[in-house]
């Protein structure tokens, strides 16, 4: 790594790139947290069994892994630039900032507590949470917050989504975008990947632009952001990705990337089904993307490219296939509908992530391997699939790609 960590260890110039490095989360304590009064707050459907969800999650880095991929966990690399105490010290008001702790009592007594935690119990509790029973502060004068709060277990709720690391942060070249989150839920998560990024030689900031960062009001997620060569960005306008953060980071990306032509927004119903664009659509091949059949009639294709002063030129266009052809300068695009192109098939495997698929290589994706007819249709089409049990992993609305980072890959 030491090359790598002299230029920054950071570029993504394609979806389908042989993978090098790529960050992920293993889920944790923070799904215990889960109970059936909070599935809603916390964008759960249901309660996964974690013993069982870790042990998919494993097979996942190990299948990375087996293909050259080297993996790092955002709680190790976390733990190890909170060995400094300044940092430390800044990270714990930030989360107690992000907590909402307004009370001078309690943000205090739960400071002094946080701080003498050594940093791999603090990294716990920035992404578990922090339950009132753990904390013996009956020493301290309770405040009007306290009374009225009584009976809510935490001081500091868990981020149960973090295992989809796709969408709090994404590299594109050698940059990368922190994003500011559309729920509450997910507010916590940019923050530790930013201290990640500022202050691990990993990273090496000084040579990896920040394309976006998360304290812009305007939403952004990964899971809406997809780097299709050099020269080519597509971006969901989404539920949770706004326009306006589109326009940020398309004039930040158009002064920072100079091989970048254009940016391809493609707006997509805002409704939970379809999440974010690679909810339903992904890159697998130079000219081959899966797409969930019951989304094609609903998109609308805007191409946005420089204008004058710093400014953006927007085009209506009225086709995605005739766009990814125009804008990849490719003679043919192919689009594989997930489900085999039934439709009863197609809405029952979407839910489960079908489209939801990582590339590894070009023509190599890793996908859920409940999802058989869609597997099936890939490989059909030429696409080698490399399938993992996803059968807990899904409970939280997310295939292969959300839960995966890429850091870098191998140009095309």
């Amino acid at each position: 790594m030491g090359d790598e960590t002299q230029r920054g260890l950071l570029n993504i110039t394609s979806e389908i790139g042989k993978l090098k490095a790529v960050f992920l989360h293993k889920p944790g304590k923070e799904l215990e947290r889960l109970t059936p009064d909070y599935l809603r707050q916390l964008l759960f459907d249901d309660i996964p069994w974690l013993k069982q969800m870790r042990i998919e999650h494993d097979e996942f880095a190990n299948v990375l892994r087996e293909r050259g991929a080297q993996v790092l966990y955002v709680e190790d690399l976390l733990a190890e630039v909170l060995q400094d105490k300044e940092v430390r010290k800044n990270f714990i008001y930030d989360l107690l900032k992000q907590s909402k702790i307004d009370s001078l009592e309690l943000h205090q007594a739960l400071y002094d507590y946080m701080y003498n935690r050594t940093p791999e119990e603090l990294v716990e509790i920035s992404i578990a949470g922090l339950q009132k029973k753990d904390v013996n502060l009956e020493d301290r004068e309770y405040s009007l917050t306290d009374y009225i709060d009584a009976d809510y277990p935490l001081y500091i709720n868990p981020i149960p989504n973090l295992y989809f690391m796709r969408d709090p942060a994404a590299v594109m070249g050698n940059g990368i975008s922190i994003n500011s989150m559309h729920t509450d839920a997910r507010r916590r998560e940019p923050m530790l990947i930013k201290y990640i990024y500022e202050n691990h030689p990993l990273f090496n900031k000084d040579q990896s632009p920040l394309w976006y960062d998360y304290t812009i009001p305007h939403s952004l997620e990964g899971g809406d952001m997809l780097v299709l060569s050099k020269e080519v960005v597509a971006i969901g306008c989404s539920e949770r990705t706004s326009p306006q953060a589109i326009e940020i980071l398309a004039r930040n990306l158009f002064s920072g990337m100079k091989e970048l032509r254009e940016i391809i927004a493609v707006r997509i119903p805002p409704i939970r089904a379809f999440m974010h664009l690679d909810t339903v659509f992904t890159m697998v091949d130079y000219d081959k993307f899966t797409i969930y059949p019951g989304i094609q009639d609903k998109v609308e294709v805007y191409r946005l490219t420089r204008g004058k002063n710093n400014g953006i030129t927007v085009t209506p266009e009225t086709d995605l296939v005739d766009t990814l052809k125009k804008s990849l300068r490719i003679p043919s695009v192919k689009l594989i509908e997930s489900g085999g192109g039934d439709a009863i098939t197609a809405a029952r495997e979407q839910w489960n992530d079908s489209t939801n698929t990582l590339a590894i290589a070009p023509g190599v994706v890793v996908t859920y391997s409940r999802n058989e007819a869609s597997n099936e249709v890939l490989r059909k089409n030429g696409i080698e699939v490399v399938e993992i049990d996803g059968s807990e992993l899904v409970r939280g609305r997310g295939g292969p790609r959300c839960m995966s980072m890429p850091l870098c890959r191998e140009e095309l």
